[in-house]
């Protein structure tokens, strides 16, 4: 079984100092049932490659077997895909060769560790058990773009279909490191086999390599069960613990604003105004992205003209609380089709989140640090692309405003950023033209002459639903 590592990285030989495996050798590396080869076919300025060749001794692999107090003389044990297919095998290698890499250390040039490189891998043989749909839904919400070939049974008898075997090929630009806990965790997801007894260890181990994506990963679940080898016990333990630390996307702050008549908490004020614009733009199906415990849910549940609406947040336990305090049980039935909760990550591209109107942000893009704003823009307006996007996000400039607040001291103490007017603009107007949008910016609640509304709101709309500066049609027509 034979897996590539192919990097275009500038210089592309960084590969060799982030894996610790020198290019010119020929690196062995024993494991239970055979020998792991490490070798570089290209090493260059532009292009490097590595592979991790496993060469499996059938007959250990058969002893090993025989030690399990099984049946000595089962078929399996001697007819098997084991030795020539990527499974638990391939991902035992990984942590045993690259285990320096894995652990996110690189002796020699350590700022490499932290840098996205553009990464190629293959693997010449990989079964899966679920077939295509299987892998995108593994690897597509981690940004891969997805190459396979599948084999059929056998080339020379077409009739009897195809295989669950594939040449898969993947593409993205992310670290060494989290490259190599994707590989780890997903080969045997893929294969939903391993070939050595699950317990407490591999628990710890699954929360350890996959604990800075798997939590808001869409397929956890599936993925936490199938690691896990089906051991129920296990796998709830584990998903307890991945929704322990679970923080809402779109939870904020309480401030109290003073107005005429009467007191509105600033999140209220900001909700209705996002409704507005919403029911303004005709809008029949929308995602409230963020939805937190379901307050803007309940506003737009009011209007009869949204037909759908679906609420996604990364956190179980506010959408149990929107659940209840949307009394969904309770909903007569036309009431309760119109609107569905569900638990995802706005940092992984998801099906489920494409093909409405009209998708809403509120108070979310600053709760995300610079590389996941960058894929968070990818998800909304390249894949998902609703005709309008609404976002609204604190104004640094009223924070000034605040009594008892500090120079550069921000309003939540999960806010990666808080923008200004103008850094707001600046980035609503390259989001605009780089995926083909118009965008409007207004202030939510009065204005102060000097440093603006305390909220900042942006209107997106694209360019393919406008005529001449005019929009245009209405939704579903």
């Amino acid at each position: 079984m034979l897996l590539t590592i192919t990097s275009t990285h500038r210089p592309a030989s960084d590969l060799s100092y982030l894996l610790h495996k020198h290019p010119d050798k020929v690196h062995e590396i024993e494991i239970s049932t055979g020998v792991a080869h490490v070798f570089y076919p290209e090493v260059s300025e532009t292009r490097c490659t590595v592979c991790l060749l496993l060469d499996i001794d059938p007959v250990a692999l058969v002893r090993r077997s025989s030690g399990s107090r099984g049946n000595d003389f089962a078929l399996e044990q001697y007819v098997n895909d084991r030795p020539y297919v990527a499974s638990s095998f391939m991902s035992a290698a990984i942590v045993k060769a690259f285990s320096t890499a894995m652990n996110g250390r690189c002796k020699d040039k350590p700022e490499l560790v932290t840098v996205p490189m553009p990464l190629e891998v293959e693997l010449a043989a990989i079964p899966v058990r679920g077939g295509e749909t299987v892998v995108k839904e593994l690897f597509e919400p981690l940004g891969y773009t997805i190459h396979l070939q599948r084999h059929p049974v056998d080339p020379k008898f077409p009739e009897w279909g195809e295989s669950r075997y594939f040449t898969l090929r993947l593409t993205n630009t992310v670290t060494v490191q989290q490259l190599l806990s994707h590989l780890y965790i997903l080969i045997p997801v893929c294969d939903n086999d391993k070939h050595y007894w699950i317990g407490q260890q591999e628990m710890e181990k699954l929360l350890e390599k996959g604990k800075d994506w798997l939590p808001t990963h869409p397929a956890r679940e599936f993925i936490n069960l199938r690691y896990l080898k089906h051991q129920r016990s296990l796998a709830n333990q584990a998903m307890e613990i991945l929704l322990k630390d679970e923080v809402s996307e779109g939870d904020e702050e309480e401030t109290v604003i003073t107005e005429p008549e009467q007191k509105l908490r600033v999140h209220d004020l900001r909700l209705q105004a996002v409704r507005d614009e919403l029911v303004k733009a005709n809008a029949k199906t929308v995602v409230d992205l963020g939805c937190g415990e379901g307050k803007l849910l309940k506003l737009l549940l009011a209007e009869n003209q949204f037909e759908r609406i679906l609420g996604m947040d990364v956190s179980y336990r506010s959408l149990e609380i929107a659940k209840d305090k949307l009394k969904l049980d309770k909903l007569l039935p036309k009431q309760r089709e119109r609107i569905e909760l569900i638990q995802g990550s706005l940092t992984y591209r998801d099906h489920r989140i494409e093909g409405f109107d009209a998708a809403a942000l509120v108070e979310v893009i600053e709760h995300l640090d610079e590389p996941r704003l960058a894929t968070l823009e990818k998800i909304i307006f390249r894949y998902a692309k609703p005709v309008d996007v609404v976002i609204t996000t604190p104004n640094a400039e009223y924070n000034q405003r605040f009594q008892h607040f500090e120079q550069g001291q921000m309003r939540h103490t999960d806010h990666r950023f808080e923008w200004t007017r103008a850094e707001f603009q600046q980035w609503g107007n390259r989001i605009a033209e780089q995926y083909n949008y118009s965008v409007v910016y207004k202030p939510v609640g009065e204005e102060d002459p000097e440093v603006g509304a305390l909220t900042q709101m942006a209107l997106f709309t694209t360019k393919e639903f406008i005529i001449g500066g005019q929009r245009f049609g209405s939704y579903g027509k």
